[in-house]
């Protein structure tokens, strides 16, 4: 099943935040900054994990990871913007 993520980031150190941001353009569409909506089935939110978990220093950097809740029953229909407009990345299927 897949489920919708929002995945926000604090990361101290300058090439962490490079590596975290390349990361997390594997598993999501970059909304801000240091936001990401991500749209994954269990084991990508396991690899996810993982991969961030290899690159943060978990005693200077925060991650959180929000459950939006399942892609199927409960889609995210609108994200709303205020003051510079956002544009959205069109996501793909893409074989590894």
């Amino acid at each position: 099943m897949r489920r919708h993520y929002l995945v926000t980031y604090d990361i101290c150190d300058a090439k962490r935040l490079r590596r975290v941001f390349k990361t997390m353009k594997g598993f999501g569409a970059h909304l801000q900054f240091s936001v990401f909506q991500c749209d994954l089935p269990d084991i990508d939110l396991v690899r996810m994990k993982a991969a961030l978990t290899e690159i943060i220093d978990q005693r200077e950097d925060q991650v959180l990871i929000i459950d939006l809740g399942p892609t199927e029953s409960h889609p995210v229909k609108r994200i709303e913007s205020m003051g510079i407009k956002a544009e959205w990345e069109e996501r793909r299927a893409r074989v590894m």
